[in-house]
């Protein structure tokens, strides 16, 4: 009715919490910190890099990338009555489609290093495999993102 709603975690990277690195509970709140609303129309994708401290003061640097969605309507709505309460003829057939609605979706990335930067790069590659449908393994796509090989010094390239 309203619009406003509740955000909810879709899919994760790693699926269960590390030992020393716990998901950090209430990240769906934090990612709409004006709460979860859908909007009439599409809004530019918006980006942010936010520090949270967890109880041993250590640092988890949150980094943001939210763009917009279109969305089914919840129903549609009909024509008014007129003035003796029953519906007119033509209009009873014909339901009243309601405008077209966008709900946000956010990408995070919770990290204990300061990479701004590389977080942002990193997230534009994920929403643009996303919105032009490739077809490639958001899990591929992660774990070559997180995994780089360091060579031996003086060893083979």
């Amino acid at each position: 009715g309203s619009g406003d709603g509740q955000g909810q975690i879709l899919q994760r990277f790693p699926e269960k919490d590390w030992e020393d690195n716990p998901f950090p509970q209430g990240i769906e709140l934090f990612c709409q910190p004006s709460g979860w609303q859908l909007f009439p129309e599409r809004n530019p994708p918006t980006f942010f890099v936010a520090v949270l401290t967890d109880i041993n003061s250590e640092r988890h640097y949150c980094a943001c990338f939210t763009f917009w969605e279109a969305v089914e309507s919840p129903q549609p709505q009909s024509h008014a009555r007129n003035g003796e309460g029953e519906e007119e003829e033509q209009e009873a057939s014909t339901p009243v489609q309601p405008a077209q609605l966008f709900a946000p979706k956010s990408l995070v990335l919770v990290s204990r290093l300061d990479h701004a930067e590389v977080f942002r790069n990193s997230l534009g590659l994920i929403y643009t495999i996303y919105v032009d449908g490739l077809s490639v393994s958001l899990e591929n796509v992660i774990g070559n993102l997180l995994t780089c090989t360091i060579p031996i010094t003086g060893g083979a390239q």
